[in-house]
């Protein structure tokens, strides 16, 4: 996995930017320079050409072979009658020009800008290399670009300093949250913290609160589970010392409590493995069922429970109707709800499976005839291991928080709550989205 190093991103961005820059700056320069510097020069050849044209002699014309080369001016002036009367750089033999005015010509190797002018008695050219005019372009250009290569590694000493300062507090942050113990849960501390690191902080914060929460949960789990696996393995054991001393009762009887000990704690085995698999991260796809035929299922895998309580279980299901989830899951979410009616309903009492449509979702309410939820229960109905009322059989006290955290992976919602139609016992009611093409046809 490639690192990103701040520093090392925010001084090649500002050397690329400061080098785009003086790039820009030398092209701009360079032509700026070189246009004013061609109007100077210009200027220059044309006040010459007209000096030595009409108010200096011939003998007197400015001589240049003594100034520097690039400041030496070709004066060349030829008579009426077309000899030449005056050369100030014999060396350099530019041709005398038909038409007046400014020109560009190849001499000696080199171009040459001229003028020209004339009248009735001379002509005059003025000529001037053109690397003059390039010289100047080049020092213009060079005097506006050096601040900015001055400015180059100026900028990475004060962006490393300036980088240094504010990730010196990352470090810092970075060490303090290396030697945190294992079991800290304080948040990090904001102070002298950088505004831009702040929201990470909060998130990290925001994480750690959720960490501990979780951890805390997971402890109570934890020692609830061992409560709860301590009392059937306790009987087991007094089970196990019956059978190897002979105790008192037939002996048929200790092997059938000893079974019945192994079976809750399997149970209770089976549902913790079962809760740990549901933290898991729900699959993408979710396959199609029919929520009517699973309901008809579950009731019928319930009806041996209801009979040997003499209880009248029966569904309505309706038409078939499809939704989207782990098939699976959603057959223990019904089943824990059904069994949990059942456990809680005393003999003789009715059980209603349900299952109805209504605005694209689908319904289904499950109603028992017991004694219904104790005063302020329905706020811990899905705690894990809690119990709302006393009931007849053994029960771990996770069904509901399984068939709850099953709803929550399926974006389903769950409640359970005493009967509002004035029957004693409680309903619960699983909400879930219908397939739009089944709940059509269900509704035609």
């Amino acid at each position: 996995m490639m690192t990103v190093s701040l520093r090392r991103a925010a001084l090649s961005w500002m050397t690329g930017l400061l080098t785009v820059v003086g790039f820009v700056t030398i092209v701009v320069a360079y032509l700026y320079a070189r246009g004013e510097a061609a109007e100077f020069l210009d200027s220059q050849l044309r006040q010459i050409a007209l000096n030595a044209g009409t108010g200096m002699p011939f003998g007197n014309a400015p001589a240049a072979a003594d100034q520097d080369p690039e400041d030496q001016f070709a004066i060349t002036i030829w008579d009426a009658k077309g000899r030449v009367a005056h050369q100030s750089l014999p060396s350099v033999q530019i041709a005398r020009q038909a038409q007046p005015g400014f020109a560009n010509v190849k001499a000696g190797g080199e171009l040459w800008r001229v003028y020209t002018t004339s009248d009735s008695d001379r002509t005059v050219l003025v000529a001037q290399r053109d690397t003059v005019l390039a010289e100047i372009a080049d020092s213009a250009a060079l005097g506006a670009t050096a601040p900015i290569l001055i400015m180059i590694p100026l900028s990475w000493l004060v962006v490393g300093w300036a980088m240094n300062r504010v990730l010196g507090r990352l470090d810092e942050l970075a060490n303090a949250i290396a030697e945190r113990s294992v079991s800290a849960t304080e948040p990090i501390p904001l102070a002298g913290v950088p505004v831009e690191v702040t929201p990470l902080v909060e998130s990290m914060n925001g994480f750690i609160v959720r960490l501990r929460a979780a951890a805390e949960t997971q402890k109570r789990f934890l020692a609830d589970a061992a409560h709860e696996l301590r009392t059937p393995l306790a009987a087991m054991q007094i089970q196990v010392d019956n059978l190897a001393s002979g105790g008192p009762g037939p002996q048929d009887e200790r092997v059938a409590a000893l079974a019945a000990g192994v079976k809750r704690a399997s149970l209770l085995v089976d549902q913790l493995l079962r809760l740990a698999r549901l933290d898991e991260p729900i699959p993408a796809h979710r396959e199609a069922f029919d929520v009517g035929a699973l309901l008809l299922e579950c009731v019928g895998d319930c009806v041996p429970l209801a009979d040997r309580k003499g209880l009248d279980i029966g569904v309505n299901a309706g038409s078939p109707v499809t939704s989207r989830g782990i098939e699976g899951e959603v057959r223990v979410l019904f089943a824990n709800l059904i069994e949990n009616a059942i456990r809680y309903t005393p003999s003789g009492g009715k059980i209603d499976v349900l299952l109805d449509h209504r605005d694209g979702q689908l319904i289904v309410k499950i109603l028992d005839t017991g004694t219904g939820l104790p005063k302020g229960a329905e706020a811990r109905i899905f705690d894990r291991f809690y119990r709302g009322a006393p009931q007849e059989g053994k029960g771990a006290g996770l069904g509901l928080a399984i068939a709850r955290r099953i709803a929550e992976r399926h974006a389903f919602d769950l409640t359970v709550e005493n009967r509002a139609d004035g029957v004693a016992g409680v309903v619960a009611r699983v909400t879930m989205p219908a397939e739009a093409s089944t709940l059509g046809h269900a509704t035609s």
